[in-house]
C-alpha cells in the first residue's frame, strides 16, 4: 500500500491537462506507441471535436523508481465551470493533485475555484507550469502568481511542456515524494467508495471504486449500502488503458467491479461497497447531492418515444450523475421530463449524446432557473417553480425569490468597462474589484442566475476578446419582482415557451421574442399572429402573413366590384382555417429565445 498514489488533474479549461496526461501515460508506458493518440483519455466523440474534458476518467500507470515499483493512479477532470460535480468526485477519491497552470494564460477563475474544492478535501498540491514552450509564455510572472495563491516556494512550481513532453519525469517524482499513501486498514471489513459508473450493453453495469479498507475478491458477495441490494463480484480488476482482470483489489488502490446489474437506478455515485458476510459499521460520507442550476423541458419528437427516451436518460444518468429529470406534461408538447443541468455547456452535451449515443431526436424548451414563490395566505410556504406554468396566480402572491449568484470574473485590465457594463446590464452588483497584478483584474458581483442562464458566457468572451475567465457559486435567495411573460400563437397560449422575466425586462424581451418567432415560423395558408402577453395584457405583437393565392388574376378588365367579391370569399376561408388550422413550432423556435441579442 506504501507505493501507491492516487492523484488528480485540475485546471482551468484548455490550459493542456490531457496533453500533460496523454505525456504522463507514454513516460510510465501504460500506453504503447501503437496505442498513442491525442487526447487519449477523452475517448468521446463530443470531448475530441469540441476539444474538452466532459468525463473525469481513471487510469493506472506502474512506474520504477529508485529501486522500487509505484503504482499511481490518475484520474483526468474536466475543466469548464458545468462539470464542476465531476471535479469533486474525483477530488473525493484522491490524496493528492496536480495543479496545471498554463504560462500564457496565468490563473483562471476555474483555477482558483477548483483549487479550493481540493484543499477543503486536504488534498497535497503540485503545482505545475504548462507550456513554458510557447513564444508568448511568461514563466517568471506566473509562477510569482502560483507562489501568491499557493503560498509555496518558486523552486516547487515544475515547469514543463505537455506539447513536447518536457518536465514530465519531474512530474512524476514529486508525485512520488510529496503526494503520501493511501491510509486504509487492509484487515478491516471492507469499504469501498464508488465515484463513477458506465453502460455497457454486454455486461451490464460497470462500477468504478476506490477501496478506503479492507480488500475485494472475484466471486465474493457484496452489498450496496444506499440501496441494501447484494450482488455477486463476477469480476473485479484495474483501470488500465484496456481493463484487466485480477483475483483480488486491495487497499488504497482504485478498480472496476461487474455485478451484471442492467437496472440504472440500482448504483448510485457516491454509494459504499460493503462485503454482504463482514459489513463495515458506518457508510463513507458521499459527496454532496447535486444542485442543478438550470431547468429545461426535454420532450421527444414523437410521443411513441416516450418509454424509450426514458431508458435513455437513465443510461445516460449513470455516466453523468449531475443530470437530473423528473416525468411531466406539456399541453403543447405531450409527455417528457423536467431535466435539472449544471449550466447551458451541459444541457447542450446532453441534448447531443442523447441524438448520438441513443438515436433519440428530442424537442428542448426554453431552459430556466429553479424560484420560490409565496403566496398571502401562507406567507411562509415554499412553493417551488421549476417551470413557468407552476406560478401561482398573480392576484394570491405574496413574492418571488429567485437565486443569486457570487460571480468571480478574471480578466485584463483593458476589459474592465466592458466586462462591468455587461455585468450591470445583467442586474449585477459590484462587490469587489481586486488588481492580481498591473495587468489582471478580479471582479466580483453578486447576479441574478436567470440572468446568465442565457447568453452571458459567450457575451462576456466576446467583449473581453475572450481574454475573461468566469467562475460562480449560488449565495441564496433574494426576492425580485419578476412576472410571467406567455407567448400565443394563433389565439393559444404556447406552455413551452412562457418564460418568467424580471418587470423592468419583460416589455424589451418580449417585443423581441414574437420578432424573432415571425422569422421563424414557416407562414401558413391564413395569417398567424404572435403575441406577448402579462396576464390579459398583451404587450407586443407581430404577424406572420398568409400564403395567398392571387384569386384575381382570371379578372382582367371590368369592373372592380368583380374582384371585391372574388377576395372577400378568399378572406371569409383564410378566416375558417385560422380557426381549424394548427401551427407547428420548429425546434429552432424554442431555441431561439436564448439568442436573443444576436
Amino acid at each position: 500500500m506504501k507505493n501507491i498514489r492516487n492523484f488528480c488533474i485540475i485546471a482551468h479549461i484548455d490550459h493542456g491537462k490531457s496533453t500533460l496526461a496523454d505525456r504522463l501515460l507514454g513516460f510510465t508506458g501504460a500506453v504503447t506507441q501503437r496505442e498513442e493518440q491525442a487526447q487519449l483519455l477523452d475517448n468521446m466523440d463530443l470531448e475530441r471535436e469540441r476539444g474538452i474534458t466532459i468525463k473525469s476518467h481513471a487510469i493506472q500507470m506502474n512506474y520504477h523508481y529508485e529501486g522500487e515499483d509505484y503504482i499511481l493512479n490518475l484520474i483526468d477532470t474536466p475543466g469548464h465551470v458545468d462539470f464542476s460535480y465531476e471535479v469533486s468526485r474525483s477530488i473525493a477519491a484522491c490524496e493528492g493533485a496536480l495543479l496545471i497552470v498554463d504560462a500564457a494564460q496565468s490563473i483562471q477563475a476555474q483555477t482558483i475555484s477548483n483549487l479550493y474544492l481540493a484543499l477543503e478535501n486536504e488534498l497535497e498540491i503540485i503545482p505545475v507550469l504548462n507550456k513554458v514552450d510557447l513564444p508568448s509564455a511568461n514563466p517568471e510572472e506566473v509562477t510569482d502568481d502560483i507562489v501568491d495563491l499557493l503560498d509555496c516556494d518558486p523552486e516547487d512550481v515544475i515547469h514543463a511542456s505537455g506539447k513536447t513532453g518536457f518536465g514530465v519525469e519531474n512530474i512524476l517524482k514529486a508525485i512520488i515524494e510529496k503526494i503520501p499513501a493511501p491510509q486504509g486498514n487492509p484487515e478491516a471489513p471492507l469499504k469501498a467508495l464508488i465515484f463513477d459508473s458506465v453502460y455497457n450493453s454486454y455486461r451490464g453495469i460497470e462500477t468504478y471504486f476506490r477501496i478506503i479498507d479492507g480488500s475485494i475478491k472475484k466471486g465474493e458477495k457484496i452489498k450496496f449500502m444506499a440501496t441494501g441490494k447484494d450482488y455477486f463480484a463476477d469480476e473485479v480488476g484495474t483501470l488500465n488503458l484496456r481493463q484487466s482482470p485480477k483475483k483480488e483489489i486491495k487497499t488504497g488502490d482504485v478498480g472496476y467491479l461487474i455485478t451484471g446489474i442492467k437496472t440504472a437506478s440500482e448504483v448510485k455515485v457516491g454509494d459504499t461497497i460493503t462485503s454482504l458476510v463482514n459489513p463495515t459499521a458506518e457508510r463513507i460520507d458521499g459527496f454532496e447531492n447535486v444542485k442543478p442550476m438550470v431547468y429545461a423541458g426535454i420532450y421527444p419528437v414523437d410521443t411513441e418515444d416516450y418509454e424509450e427516451l426514458r431508458a435513455s436518460m437513465e443510461k445516460l444518468q449513470l455516466n453523468d450523475a449531475s443530470l437530473v429529470f423528473q416525468p411531466e406534461s406539456s399541453a403543447a408538447l405531450g409527455f417528457g421530463f423536467r431535466c435539472g443541468f449544471l449550466g447551458m455547456l451541459h444541457m447542450e452535451i446532453i441534448q447531443e449524446r442523447l441524438e448520438r449515443e441513443f438515436d433519440m431526436t428530442v424537442i428542448t424548451t426554453v431552459p430556466n432557473v429553479s424560484y420560490h414563490a409565496f403566496t398571502k395566505k401562507q406567507p411562509d410556504q415554499i412553493i417551488m417553480v421549476n417551470n413557468p406554468t407552476d406560478l401561482p396566480d398573480p392576484s394570491s402572491m405574496d413574492r418571488v425569490e429567485e437565486p443569486y449568484i457570487r460571480a468571480s470574473i478574471i480578466t485584463k485590465s483593458d476589459f474592465v468597462g466592458q466586462v462591468m457594463s455587461l455585468c450591470i446590464e445583467k442586474r449585477g452588483e459590484i462587490v469587489n474589484q481586486t488588481y492580481l497584478t498591473t495587468e489582471r483584474v478580479e471582479l466580483i458581483f453578486d447576479m441574478p442566475l436567470a440572468e446568465i442562464v442565457f447568453d452571458f458566457y459567450d457575451r462576456l468572451k466576446t467583449v473581453s476578446k475572450g481574454y475573461a475567465s468566469f467562475d460562480y457559486h449560488p449565495t441564496g435567495m433574494r426576492p425580485s419582482k419578476l412576472v410571467k411573460v406567455d407567448i400565443l400563437l394563433n389565439g393559444s397560449s404556447v406552455d413551452a415557451l412562457s418564460a418568467l422575466i424580471h418587470a423592468d425586462n419583460a416589455h424589451h424581451i418580449g417585443k423581441k421574442m414574437c420578432e424573432k418567432l415571425k422569422e421563424l415560423i414557416p407562414r401558413q395558408q391564413f395569417d398567424i399572429p404572435i403575441q406577448a402577453a402579462i396576464g390579459a395584457k398583451i404587450i407586443s405583437r407581430e404577424t406572420t402573413k398568409a400564403l395567398r393565392k392571387d384569386v384575381t388574376a382570371k379578372c382582367y378588365g371590368g369592373d372592380i366590384s368583380r374582384k371585391r367579391k372574388l377576395l372577400e370569399k378568399q378572406k371569409k376561408g383564410k378566416k375558417r382555417m385560422r380557426q381549424v388550422g394548427n401551427v407547428e413550432i420548429p425546434q429552432e423556435a424554442f431555441m431561439a429565445v436564448l439568442k436573443l441579442n444576436d
